[in-house]
């Protein structure tokens, strides 16, 4: 009952205020002034006697914004009560204004009173993120566009009016686009090709800076990962290898090892090696698919063949096609040997050639 009574006074109070206003004043401020510092002299403002402050019982009606103004009746001043935080009162509202009321009594006299609370730059933009993450396929092409999330700058105006910078610019720039609501796209624009092999992290600055005075700045790491493509074909590591055989050699032994290396990673680096040889080296010769050991699993019989040609294909696992990232590695055995020797030995020779119908052919000596 009590609450009605008081709605009920405060709606008649408005009334009369509305249809009883004998002027107005109005005050601008900087936020963030002390407690105590003078807001205007309401008394020279208005032409209010001191002494008709006093006896008219002179107080400041402002609803919820009656903490942050008061009225000094002896001085006939306004006088902060607090600090008043623009963007805690207004956040993105302009003008944000206190609208206070000056109530006299003897007789009932009431004034319109706005306070303006001008934003000072004291909010620095700010990013969402504490760091920005990516991961660009090294196949990515000249001008793929990735966005950025803005900055954001709780001032307003000038204050809040952000420009933007982005080092270095060796991979990519930065691009900014406005749109028809005032926002701007902010974009990271590839401009060079990246190379995975070359860099495989890359290190970006974007720095925000506020149109206040003095200028407030903010920055956000963005960390690129270049992601690999199978865009490396195997290589053998070797040019010229060397081996003897003796014809009594015992199965399982090993002759020899190539080795291929890639460039790439993950499952594009991986090498798997197979010798397409056929006949007879096939039944007498075979390669391990993983550390390329070349191993004798039949019994050499100089007076069955003295000479032996090796096929060996190195092959990665990067998933495109055969024809342009699937070299082959041809071995070509020449043996050599003495008949009156009592223990006969072969002198294999291979020949390696690495073929690639998308990458230019290399050739490489083998000699076992």
């Amino acid at each position: 009952m009590a609450s009605f009574v008081m709605w009920h006074a405060t709606a008649l109070f408005m009334i009369l205020f509305r249809y009883s206003v004998r002027g107005h004043i109005s005050y601008s401020i900087p936020e963030e002034m002390p407690k105590g510092s003078i807001v205007g002299n309401i008394s020279q403002g208005l032409g209010l006697d001191l002494k008709r402050l006093k006896s008219g019982k002179a107080r400041i009606f402002a609803g919820d914004n009656t903490e942050f103004v008061g009225l000094n009746k002896e001085r006939g001043i306004l006088l902060t009560e607090e600090k008043i935080d623009r963007e805690a009162l207004c956040a993105k509202t302009t003008p944000c204004a206190l609208h206070l009321q000056l109530i006299l009594e003897n007789p009932m006299e009431w004034y319109d009173v706005t306070v303006e609370i001008i934003d000072i730059n004291d909010n620095a933009p700010s990013f969402p993120k504490g760091e920005i993450t990516f991961e660009i396929s090294e196949s990515a092409v000249i001008g793929a566009r990735f966005m950025l999330e803005n900055a954001i700058d709780l001032d307003v105006g000038s204050n809040s009016h952000l420009s933007y910078s982005l080092k270095p610019t060796d991979n990519f720039v930065l691009s900014l686009q406005s749109q028809t609501d005032g926002d701007r796209n902010m974009e990271m624009v590839l401009q060079k090709v990246l190379d995975r092999e070359n860099k495989e992290q890359l290190s970006l600055l974007l720095t925000a800076v506020d149109g206040g005075e003095p200028q407030l700045t903010s920055t956000v790491r963005i960390h690129v990962t270049v992601l690999d493509i199978n865009d490396n074909p195997p290589v053998f590591n070797q040019r010229v290898y060397k081996a003897t055989l003796p014809e009594n050699t015992p199965k399982d032994t090993v002759i020899t090892s190539v080795s291929a290396s890639d460039a790439d990673e993950g499952s594009n680096a991986i090498i798997t090696y197979y010798m397409s040889s056929t006949g007879d080296v096939n039944d007498l010769f075979m390669v391990d698919a993983r550390s390329g050991k070349i191993i004798l699993k039949g019994s050499a019989d100089f007076e069955k063949a003295s000479r032996y040609q090796l096929n060996i294909q190195a092959r990665d696992q990067g998933g495109l096609s055969d024809s342009c990232k699937l070299p082959w590695v041809a071995l070509y055995s020449y043996a050599c040997l003495k008949r009156d020797l009592k223990t006969s030995a072969y002198i294999v020779l291979l020949s390696l050639s690495v073929w690639n119908t998308e990458i230019r052919r290399s050739s490489q000596n083998v000699f076992l």
